[in-house]
């Protein structure tokens, strides 16, 4: 999509911070971190939302989870944890259209909501 940020990354359009690809998916540092770690993994195929990730290819879902885990191990995360989050829908604070997984880690977060 043309106006979809996350697309235009793909494409090499706008610079990002990339930290770990694959033929599917493309994971870049948040370039507002709410963690020490803080990751977005996308599939650069555009989907919009989690939900239409998940009807259109169910698959490409499980290579999103399967870049997320890579990537926190390759940050050194996996044995304190970390968060993975999918933000889906305007209420839920999704600001980019294209489905994205944050990868948060490096400090204990607390809790998960705070309303």
């Amino acid at each position: 999509m043309s106006d979809c940020l996350f697309c235009k990354i793909v494409a090499g359009e706008v610079p990002a911070t990339v930290v770990h690809e694959t033929d599917h998916t493309l994971a870049f540092r948040d370039i507002a971190p709410k963690a020490p770690v803080h990751v977005l993994v996308i599939p650069r195929e555009h989907h919009p939302d989690l939900a239409a990730l998940a009807a259109a290819d169910p698959g490409l879902g499980g290579q999103v989870l399967a870049a997320v885990a890579a990537v926190a191990e390759a940050e050194g995360l996996a044995a304190d944890g970390y968060r993975t989050m999918f933000n889906t829908g305007r209420n839920a604070g999704q600001e980019v259209f294209h489905v994205h997984a944050h990868l948060l880690g490096g400090a204990p977060l607390g809790p998960m909501l705070a309303i």
